[in-house]
């Protein structure tokens, strides 16, 4: 398939990349506000691990539709058949099939999946911003090549607690409609039964090789956004 079969199924989640970090990072801010009794509170770890998890349920909303359809045109692409001609299509003959029930298909797993793993990886981004900050500085003083070796180390964290219930999802997601009638359970059940439990860390390596950079490069893009932000409305 060439270089770009690498990238097959791209579309769905560049389109919901944008929205869905903002929405992320919303939702780890609200969670922080919504735990502080006065506004220079200093969270304690468990309270970061918290508005972690709100993030997780923010994005949710987002990510489950362009997850559902990001692994249907990977799955595609395996078996040879062309069902669906790109995501807009594939997106139109879910909803068309199941109504937007279909569409949503796997949410219940990718808030498993998304709301521990998004309290492990902001809880561990600030852990990290600490521990990495000289002393008698401020944590927002921090190096772009800190703040790089911070956010990648939180996406492995991440993604350590992520993907078990990702695997899951991703199978339930692509299967014929009505084969795991009790979900993910049925899921698990099949999955330890035929591979045993080493199959639900299916893709680590490739997992971990994408976390570092990919966030990395998204922390140190929310910290210098937010400091330009800072600069331009200092009072907003």
């Amino acid at each position: 398939q060439g270089v770009r079969g690498l990238y097959r199924g791209m579309a769905a989640p560049i389109i919901g990349v944008t929205p869905m970090f903002a929405v992320c990072f919303f939702g780890f801010g609200l969670g922080k506000r919504l735990q502080m009794r006065k506004p220079d509170d200093v969270l304690t770890y468990p309270q970061l691990f918290a508005a972690g998890m709100l993030s997780g349920v923010f994005t949710t909303v987002i990510m489950a539709p362009g997850e559902r359809i990001k692994c249907l045109l990977q799955i595609q692409a395996a078996t040879g058949e062309t069902k669906y001609s790109g995501s807009l299509d594939c997106a139109k003959q879910l909803y068309r099939e199941a109504g937007i029930r279909g569409v949503y298909k796997g949410t219940v797993l990718t808030l498993m999946r998304d709301v521990p793993a998004s309290g492990m990886y902001f809880m561990t981004y600030e852990w990290l911003k600490n521990i990495l900050t000289p002393e008698g500085k401020s944590v927002s003083d921090l190096s772009a090549p800190r703040i790089l070796f911070a956010g990648g180390l939180a996406g492995i964290f991440n993604w350590a607690v992520a993907i078990p219930p990702d695997v899951l999802k991703s199978r339930f997601q692509t299967a014929p409609p009505g084969k795991y009638p009790n979900g993910f359970r049925d899921v698990l059940r099949e999955l330890i039964r035929e591979e045993g439990v080493a199959s639900l860390y299916k893709g680590f390596t490739a997992v971990m090789i994408r976390a570092f950079p990919a966030n990395a490069a998204c922390f140190l893009g929310f910290e210098v956004a937010m400091k330009f932000l800072n600069w331009i409305a200092p009072g907003l």
